[in-house]
């Protein structure tokens, strides 16, 4: 009787071994799966960060943080970007009135144009946006820093887009 319990016992304990290995194996088998999936993944993702940061220089490349020139001319003239940039855009806006923006060369139909948003280019022009709510357009700026701060602005060129 005691033999029997005991080949009862070492085959039980046979049993449970070999479900524990085969359980280990399933076990590691799907985590290798998961790591491969992972592993495309990360590597997928970074391809997509690697193209977006090449999109992102391209498109950064004229305006004034992306113009080598530029900042260096700002870093000569002892100006901070970070406080010349909203003084620049902030006067742009505040060219606006209820008649218009005086550096837009066209009459507003539904009502006047306004500048929607604007883009130094670098140390000298910029790009702005505008609409009168149903047409589009877009001026290049030429821009003055006098010696006592005040900034002077000149349209170059505009252009409207049909309708």
């Amino acid at each position: 009787m005691k033999r029997s319990i005991f080949m009862y016992l070492f085959f039980f304990a046979t049993l449970w071994i070999v479900f524990q290995y085969v359980n280990n194996v399933k076990v590691y088998e799907n985590q290798e799966k998961q790591i491969e999936k992972l592993k495309s993944q990360a590597k997928s993702n970074q391809q997509l960060a690697d193209s977006l940061s090449s999109r992102m220089s391209d498109a950064e490349y004229f305006t004034i943080k992306g113009n080598d020139n530029a900042y260096a001319y700002f870093e000569k003239s002892g100006q901070d970007l970070d406080v010349f940039v909203p003084k620049i855009v902030e006067g742009i806006y505040a060219l606006t009135t209820k008649d218009g923006n005086r550096l837009i060369p066209f009459e507003g139909g539904i009502r006047p144009f306004q500048i929607n948003k604007v883009q130094l280019l670098n140390h000298r022009w910029l790009i702005a946006d505008f609409s009168d709510g149903k047409r589009w357009g877009e001026i290049l700026v030429q821009f003055y820093v006098d010696e006592d701060g005040g900034i002077t602005y000149e349209t170059v060129d505009s252009l409207i887009y049909p309708e």
